[in-house]
């Protein structure tokens, strides 16, 4: 399996400017991906789709929170940035459906290869010439701060979702909490 190329770092710190960030994780989603098409057993397929999903939900948060804004602040590029809020928010949409289903649902599987359909999509868009990662470059966006702050944001994000404990809480027994995120049971 491939493994995700080391996020470019920047010259401040030893953390990624931003673009390198988000890059290592499409890359990370991309092989995770792969891996869930090869998988075999129901456990394994649910162990990659919750990754999938956690992945993504901590990207779309830091990209929605931090990196969005600033690209249109420094681009005023408002059709790119519509556009990826818009196939955010189909994604997010497809990722509640699978955390909300397993693999013993006959859709489980389309569902997980829609999404990597998606976003695959979606990366390319990001990063394809004249994308959103190029005109990101080619304005005056400070991408090494950017990245601090995103890579600070994510390991918040991952903190809250991980607390020590990888696995997911059996289907069903998870339960909203006051902002609305689905919160593992006995919290």
């Amino acid at each position: 399996m491939a493994r995700a190329k080391p996020a470019k770092k920047s010259s401040r710190n030893d953390a990624p400017d931003a673009i390198a960030l988000l890059k290592a994780d499409h890359r990370q989603v991309e092989d995770w991906f792969e891996e869930f098409d090869k998988a075999r057993s129901d456990d394994r397929k649910q162990d990659l789709a919750t990754k999938i999903c956690n992945a993504l939900k901590v990207h779309a948060t830091i990209e929605e929170e931090i990196f969005y804004p600033a690209f249109l602040a420094a681009t005023d590029d408002k059709d790119l940035h519509h556009e990826a809020t818009i196939e955010h928010n189909g994604a997010k949409n497809l990722i509640a459906e699978i955390e909300a289903s397993s693999p013993d649902d006959d859709y489980f599987k389309a569902k997980v290869t829609v999404l990597s359909e998606m976003i695959k999509h979606h990366v390319k868009e990001e990063e394809q010439p004249g994308g959103m990662f190029a005109e990101a470059r080619d304005s005056d966006m400070d991408l090494d701060q950017l990245g601090e702050q995103l890579a600070a944001r994510k390991a918040e994000l991952e903190g809250e979702s991980d607390e020590g404990d990888d696995t997911p809480p059996p289907r069903g027994q998870r339960e909203r909490g006051e902002t609305g995120r689905v919160m593992k049971s006995g919290r």
